[in-house]
C-alpha cells in the first residue's frame, strides 16, 4: 500500500509541476469533459442501472472491476472541469484530501467499480469539506493518465485539483 500512495504521489507531483501561481490562473480556462470522454473512441460506458448490487459478504467489489480498454491521452497535461461523486481516500483534518472521482454515486462502494477508465484519482492541496457520498461536485484541475490501484479499483486517470466546488451546470 506504501508504494501504491509513493507511486500516486509521483504521478500527482508531475501533473502540478507549473507554478502555484500559474496553474491558479490556468484553471479560469479550462476544458469541460464528459465521463464518455475518457472512453477510447467507440467504446460505451457501462450504465450504472447495469451494474447489479451486490452481498458485501461476496468479494470484494474491485475483483469484480470490468476490466478497461484503454485511455485517452487527448487531455494529458490540460486543466480540465470534471462533475462526478467523491469517494474518500485520504482525510487532511476534516477535509478530503485525496479521492477516487466517480462517475455516479455508489461506484467503487456499493457496486462493482466502474473500469479503470472511468475513475479519476484526485488530490488537492487544500482539503475539500465534502458533504457526502451523495454530493456531486466539479473538479478543476490538471489531468492526465496514470495507472493505479487502490483497495478499491485501480484507475487509469489522475487529477490535480485547483478547484473543487459543488456541482453545477
Amino acid at each position: 500500500m506504501v508504494n501504491d500512495l509513493t507511486n500516486r504521489r509521483t504521478v500527482i507531483a508531475a501533473l502540478a509541476s507549473l507554478p502555484l501561481g500559474a496553474r491558479a490562473a490556468l484553471a479560469a480556462e479550462y476544458i469541460d469533459l464528459e465521463w464518455r470522454d475518457l472512453l477510447p473512441k467507440g467504446q460505451t460506458a457501462i450504465p450504472p442501472v447495469v451494474q447489479n448490487l451486490i452481498d458485501h459478504d461476496e468479494m470484494g467489489t474491485s475483483a469484480m472491476q470490468p476490466k478497461s480498454s484503454g485511455v485517452r491521452t487527448d487531455w494529458n497535461g490540460q486543466i480540465v472541469r470534471i462533475p462526478g461523486f467523491i469517494v474518500p481516500i485520504e482525510y487532511s483534518g476534516s477535509g478530503v484530501s485525496a479521492f477516487i472521482l466517480v462517475p455516479f454515486v455508489g461506484a467503487c462502494i456499493h457496486v462493482p467499480p466502474p473500469p479503470a477508465n472511468q475513475l479519476v484519482f484526485v488530490t488537492t492541496p487544500e482539503p475539500y469539506e465534502s458533504s457526502g457520498l451523495y454530493e456531486a461536485v466539479n473538479v478543476i484541475g490538471m489531468f492526465g493518465t496514470a495507472s493505479m490501484s487502490t483497495q478499491l479499483a485501480d484507475i487509469a486517470y489522475a487529477l490535480s485539483a485547483e478547484k473543487i466546488v459543488p456541482f453545477s451546470i
